[in-house]
């Protein structure tokens, strides 16, 4: 039962772009298209759920040979490592959504909400099915959130917008309004 509130808790009540911010870049980056946005969403929770689980293991070897602060750096390189093997993936099954992902899919390495549940879940002493179920959370709060924004950009295309509210200044409206939308769920789930 505590895993499945940790996945809520990270899907919807501790959402890492609407709540805790994170992940911004490939937020604003990738959430103009909804093909795009589904491509990148699938890509990093793959990227956070593979790298949470070995990171857990890192983290227990750092802790026992009493090198933790070797921590970020080590997680990074597993981080990398993931990217690179799904850069390879995409480039290789889906040239077009390569093509699409562009630079954005490299920065996943630098997603700093892969790097913040690595990090949350050493902190939190998550067990290992713990980690799992907090980063498929992360991923798929950060699939929900590219899903629902790239929806809203889609459609906003078709409007005729005031000069000064094209781009970016409208998507940072709409990120506020659906951020505090999200802060509706605070309070639903005590962990």
């Amino acid at each position: 039962m505590r895993v499945f509130l940790i996945l809520f808790s990270a899907l919807l009540i501790n959402n890492y772009v609407f709540i805790r911010f994170l992940g911004i870049c490939p937020f604003l980056g990738v959430s103009k298209k909804l093909d795009t946005a589904v491509g990148m969403g699938f890509a990093a929770t793959f990227v956070l759920v593979m790298s949470s689980v070995i990171t857990w293991f890192v983290n227990k070897l750092l802790v026992v040979a009493g090198l933790e602060f070797l921590r970020t750096v080590s997680f990074i390189l597993v981080i990398a490592t993931f990217v690179q093997f799904v850069e390879f993936v995409i480039r290789k099954n889906s040239p077009s959504l390569y093509e699409a992902l562009g630079i954005y899919l490299p920065l996943i390495t630098t997603n700093c909400i892969i790097l913040g549940v690595a990090i949350l879940n050493a902190q939190a002493k998550y067990s290992l099915l713990e980690a799992i179920f907090h980063a498929l959370g992360a991923g798929l709060g950060f699939l929900l959130a590219l899903v629902i924004f790239a929806g809203i950009r889609e459609r906003l295309e078709l409007y005729e917008l005031p000069k000064p509210f094209e781009g970016l200044p409208i998507a940072l409206i709409l990120a506020s309004i659906i951020s505090m939308a999200f802060m509706g769920f605070q309070g639903l789930i005590k962990l």
